[in-house]
């Protein structure tokens, strides 16, 4: 799967993307959340305040209960403000 951060996400994860292979195990978002927070300190802080972060997967933002389902993108990032 494809992973990419924007923001202080990438900032602290230190990338903008990578592409991972997702265990069997991890079947929703909250689930990929713990996979990578699992693979070192970087993506740990990254992921530190998971309810600052926002989720789309494809492109389509998703509650982090939602299903990963065949997406081939999971897109990490803050809370976006309009203005």
């Amino acid at each position: 799967m494809n992973i990419r951060y924007f923001a202080w996400v990438r900032e602290r994860v230190g990338l903008e993307e990578e592409t991972i292979e997702v265990p069997a195990s991890v079947k929703t978002v909250a689930d990929l959340i713990g996979h990578l927070k699992s693979l070192d300190e970087n993506h740990a802080a990254a992921f530190e305040e998971e309810d600052a972060i926002r989720v789309a997967l494809d492109q389509l933002h998703v509650e982090v209960d939602a299903e990963l389902g065949n997406a081939r993108e999971a897109a990490f990032f803050p809370p976006m403000t309009g203005g």
